[in-house]
């Protein structure tokens, strides 16, 4: 992110977690040209990967042409309970804001918005939350997370920068077992590019089911993507657009969260995300040395 300054700091926090409840393409490995990151993670993290072929475009173009943009409730399905509702105090509270399971070498780590979990400039950190997967009018499939650490990049802090509203969750233990190693977990994917076909899952504030979208991205500004999906209101921040989904593995790649510009944006209809470049990478690898 050019419009950052150079290098990458990030800052942390570590709250005190509450108690858990009861216990819910990128190429694959090693295919040439996907440009898997050496970091800590492994193959959790890709780089940007090969543009499909001209038939699978063509596909993607008929299928965004008839199905793009249109937005319902989403299906309780592997993937989706990987995508869950951030609360405040417990899953008996109020659900605010949306995140999703990233691959890691600890297995316990949720990407989000930034302005979710801290208020940027001025602001503090928001710590009393639980990450709760599958969540459904009142159910709790895999129980309710800790949060154990928050990351958030030093520059959303000081000037709430828009290019930085991305944040990492270190979630402790549910039955000492950590959340990837239940529910499994989609890839990280950095520079991949504007005009990528991706779907949208989140939960609105007031609805007690998650929604979802697919359609392409297009470039907002330099470190900015948006997308048109209806009906995405307040509570949908954090929502990850996946991209590159792997039917045969149930694995595809986040490549941004629904925040960024406008705090996501001020209409339901339209939505943006930060451009996940190398920074985003430096935050997410700050997260897998706290142990996620």
């Amino acid at each position: 992110m050019a419009s950052c300054g150079s290098g990458s700091t990030a800052a942390s926090s570590t709250p005190s977690s509450p108690g858990p409840a009861s216990a819910g393409q990128a190429g694959p490995a090693g295919t040439p040209g996907a440009g898997l990151s050496a970091s800590a993670s492994g193959e959790a993290v890709v780089r940007s990967v090969p543009s499909p072929s001209p038939w699978a475009e063509q596909r993607l173009a008929r299928a965004v042409s008839n199905h793009g943009g249109k937005t319902a409730t989403a299906p309780a399905n592997r993937v989706t309970a990987r995508v869950g509702a951030i609360f405040a105090h417990s899953g008996k509270g109020d659900h605010f804001c949306t995140g999703s399971v990233v691959q890691s070498q600890g297995q316990s780590i949720v990407v989000t918005a930034a302005h979710c979990v801290h208020s940027g400039k001025g602001g503090g950190y928001n710590t009393d939350i639980v990450f709760v997967p599958g969540y459904r009018d009142g159910t709790e499939p895999q129980g309710e997370w800790p949060i154990r650490s928050i990351v958030v990049d030093q520059r959303w802090i000081d000037s709430s920068d828009a290019d930085l509203d991305v944040a990492f969750l270190v979630l402790g233990t549910v039955q000492d077992k950590p959340i990837a190693s239940v529910l499994g977990g989609n890839r990280l994917g950095v520079n991949f590019g504007f005009g990528r076909t991706v779907a949208l899952t989140g939960y609105p504030a007031n609805a007690g089911e998650p929604i979802a979208c697919f359609n392409t991205t297009s470039q907002q500004s330099d470190h900015q993507m948006k997308i048109a999906c209806p009906a995405f209101p307040g509570g949908t921040s954090g929502s990850p657009w996946l991209t590159a989904f792997d039917r045969a593995t149930g694995t595809g790649t986040v490549i941004g969260v629904i925040g960024g510009y406008q705090q996501g944006g001020d209409t339901p209809d339209v939505s943006y995300s930060p451009y996940f470049d190398d920074d985003v990478l430096a935050l997410y690898n700050q997260a897998v040395a706290e142990g996620g």
